[in-house]
């Protein structure tokens, strides 16, 4: 049997995509109830509770493709 425990960089490998994650769905929900507080105030329906998220998913996805795109010798 294989009981060893997972090791040091493994950890951090999880850590860092659970983080993006995590990351991933706050900034939604955020983007989701300010466009809704905003359609409610600028009386323009599911507009911005639309447009909002979608820009969200941009700017994540962006972020997402520089930061796992880098080599390891860039973190250092």
């Amino acid at each position: 049997m294989n009981n060893k425990p997972p090791s040091n960089s493994n950890k951090q490998f999880f850590l860092r995509y659970a983080s993006l994650g995590t990351q991933l769905l706050v900034a939604l929900g955020l983007a989701v109830f300010i466009g809704l507080k905003a359609d409610k105030w600028l009386h323009t329906s599911p507009l911005l509770a639309c447009v909002l998220p979608l820009v969200t998913l941009i700017a994540i996805f962006y972020k997402l493709m520089r930061e796992t795109a880098k080599s390891p010798k860039d973190e250092k």
